[in-house]
C-alpha cells in the first residue's frame, strides 16, 4: 500500500517561482488516496472528545464531512461572505494580498460545544485562526484542528499556539 504522501502531486514553481505547490486534487482523484487521507486524519483525532465538526469552504467540507459522518457528529459549514441564507456571524482576516471574510450561521454552534476544525491545509494559519474566532464568538470551544497537510515553513502552527493541531503530512518548506 502506498503512503499518503505518495498520493500528493508536487508542482514546482506554482503559483510563482520557488514555491513547491502541494496539490490535494491528486489525493481526491484516487479512491485509495482519499480513503487513506480520511482514515489518517480521523485516526489522529480519535482520542479527542468533540460534539461538532466544522470546516471551511471548500476542501474543509470534503475532509470534514466524512469525519463527522463516521463519528455520528453534525457538520458545520464555514463559508465565504454572502453564501449562507440565515443570520450569520463573520470575521475578516488577512490574506497574503488583501483580506477575506468568512462566516457561519449564528445558530450552528451552541455555547459549550466542543468543536473539531478540519481543513485540507495549514500554511500561515490565517484562515484557521479566523475559523477559531468564529467558533469562539458563538461560545464554542475548539478542542482540536486536523489538516491533511501542514506547510511548516510558513509557521501557521506558531499562530495557533495554545490549540492542538494535528497534520497527516508535514512538509518542512513553504
Amino acid at each position: 500500500m502506498k503512503k499518503l504522501e505518495e498520493y500528493v502531486r508536487t508542482i514546482p514553481d506554482f503559483p510563482e517561482e520557488g514555491i513547491m505547490f502541494r496539490d490535494v486534487t491528486s489525493v481526491l482523484q484516487d479512491a485509495d488516496g482519499l480513503h487513506l487521507a480520511i482514515d489518517t486524519m480521523e485516526e489522529l483525532v480519535r482520542d479527542l472528545d468533540y460534539d461538532v465538526v466544522a470546516g471551511a469552504e471548500s476542501r474543509g467540507f470534503i475532509f470534514g464531512t466524512p469525519i463527522a459522518y463516521n463519528n455520528r457528529k453534525p457538520f458545520v459549514l464555514i463559508r465565504k461572505k454572502g453564501k449562507l441564507p440565515s443570520e450569520t456571524v463573520s470575521v475578516e482576516y488577512e490574506l497574503e494580498y488583501g483580506t477575506a471574510v468568512i462566516e457561519m450561521h449564528k445558530d450552528s454552534i451552541r455555547p459549550g460545544q466542543r468543536v473539531l476544525v478540519v481543513d485540507d491545509l495549514i500554511a500561515t494559519g490565517g484562515t484557521t485562526e479566523a475559523m477559531i474566532k468564529l467558533i469562539e464568538s458563538l461560545g464554542g470551544e475548539v478542542v482540536g484542528v486536523v489538516v491533511l497537510m501542514e506547510l511548516a515553513g510558513l509557521k501557521g502552527r506558531d499562530r495557533l499556539a495554545g490549540y492542538r493541531l494535528d497534520a497527516a503530512i508535514t512538509y518542512e518548506g513553504k
